[in-house]
């Protein structure tokens, strides 16, 4: 398995408004190709921050699903514009599970 941890900066005061978004119209589409494993905001640290982990069987699969949600009609026309209004900045990290982590 391996994991990608996505890090989304939202605009100062939006924090809200895009995690109901997100929760309302953007998870039901992206569980269609992706396999949630938690989805986090900050409250420390670097502040207006969400973080969320997926779950890929490998990095191929990966590139397919992304393909997928990325040619979902959905996707394009009732979640992202909407949703890029409200953020300053995307990350994205693949990670790889030690041998001794509990989530491999």
């Amino acid at each position: 398995m391996i994991y990608e941890m996505r890090i989304y900066t939202v605009k100062v005061g939006k924090m809200n408004q895009y995690i109901k978004h997100f929760e309302k119209i953007g998870l039901p589409i992206i569980s269609k190709y992706s396999k949630l494993i938690g989805y986090w905001y900050t409250e420390t640290g670097v502040l207006n921050q969400v973080i969320h982990i997926w779950e890929y069987e490998n990095f191929n699969e990966r590139i397919e699903k992304r393909k997928a949600l990325y040619d979902d009609y959905e996707w394009l026309e009732n979640f992202i514009p909407t949703a890029l209004q409200m953020l300053e900045k995307q990350e994205s990290r693949i990670m790889n599970a030690t041998s001794f982590s509990p989530i491999k």
